[in-house]
């Protein structure tokens, strides 16, 4: 169904190209009017060069530029541009024997000079056509380039909801490990009646809220990250008692500085999960230094040469965010010797 904007536009388009071929037609009256001394004459042939003009025109911006030009298909473009010159060549030189015959009435003399010169009035007629056909393709680039843009945006949004949704998965993955190992020792606690039962559900809840509600922002605060890490270290202790020796250190800390939520925490579950207990105690060493370029993390466990990588979500799946979240920006170094497994983290920031 016609719209009355639709309508318009049309309408609208159509009074231009009008007022566009009027202004031609003047260009054309005058332009070969030069030396002449009947103007009448002269609009005449003008008129009788108009439609040559108009069709080769129309041929030009809606036939060969958009179905063959435009689309890369330069021998037809080539062959049927040929055939357009060919034929209003044909029809430039019948306009000069109108002009002759009808006009001057077979008197050579009474013809306007410009208008003798076949050479001389297809350029013309061909100015026109490349002025045209030249706005006609600025017009295609310009909407090339937009839809372009439009395709660039949209393909960025994919990737965007791509990786959103990458992420998401990876964090649905750590979920449920994290969950199972924290119930797993509260569970030990609860049958054992300990006095620390309540701590430890103050502490899980803690977490709880950190992994429910706060791993779903883009970044929370470096400082947040470090709580929740000495949170589940206190949990763990209590799991371990006299059997652990760990410790937490921390550098230089910026209170302001943000980062990927649980992306620290899981190189520490790592470390009770793989650790091995030697003489009767897990050792586990956390260190974590700031300055303004980049952030240095690392944790040492004691280890019987296990390969960590290659067991379950682990490194790999920390390894993952790491690329969504800071591509090229961070290096992840192992060192695994026979009686202890380091894992570095250097985050560029």
């Amino acid at each position: 169904m016609l719209t009355t904007q639709f309508i318009f536009k049309k309408i609208g388009h159509a009074i231009l190209h009008v007022v566009f071929w009027l202004g031609v037609l003047l260009f054309y009256t005058y332009f070969f009017d030069v030396g002449s001394k009947n103007f009448a004459n002269t609009l005449h042939f003008a008129l009788f060069l108009m439609p040559i003009t108009i069709a080769t025109t129309y041929i030009s911006i809606y036939k060969l530029i958009p179905d063959y030009l435009i689309k890369k298909r330069y021998a037809l473009f080539g062959l049927y541009s040929v055939y357009t010159f060919i034929i209003s060549a044909y029809l430039v030189m019948l306009s000069i024997f109108f002009s002759l015959i009808y006009i001057s009435h077979f008197e050579y003399n009474n013809m306007a000079p410009a208008t003798k010169n076949i050479f001389f009035v297809i350029t013309a007629v061909y100015f026109v056509v490349f002025i045209v056909s030249g706005f006609k393709l600025l017009k295609l680039n310009l909407k090339n380039t937009e839809q372009n843009n439009i395709l660039k945006t949209k393909i960025l949004d994919t990737q965007l909801k791509l990786k959103e949704q990458e992420l998401h998965y990876l964090k649905m993955q750590i979920h449920p490990h994290f969950l199972f190992n924290t119930l797993n020792t509260m569970y030990g606690f609860a049958l054992k009646k300990a006095e620390e039962t309540p701590e430890m559900i103050l502490k899980l809840s803690n977490l709880l809220d950190y992994l429910l509600y706060q791993a779903d922002k883009p970044f929370v605060l470096l400082s947040e990250e470090i709580a929740h890490i000495k949170d589940y270290i206190t949990l763990e202790q209590m799991r371990f008692n006299d059997t652990l020796d760990i410790t937490f250190k921390t550098h230089n800390i910026n209170e302001e500085q943000k980062i990927a939520p649980m992306l620290l925490l899981p190189f520490v579950e790592n470390s009770f999960k793989h650790g091995v207990i030697k003489n009767g105690v897990l050792k586990i060493n956390i260190e974590l230094f700031y300055n303004k370029d980049s952030i240095l993390f690392s944790v040492t466990n004691t280890s019987k040469n296990l390969e960590i990588t290659s067991r379950g979500i682990g490194l790999d799946n920390i390894k993952k965010r790491l690329d969504l979240l800071y591509p090229n920006q961070y290096s992840v170094k192992i060192n695994d010797e026979a009686s202890s497994y380091k894992v570095e983290l250097i985050l560029n920031i």
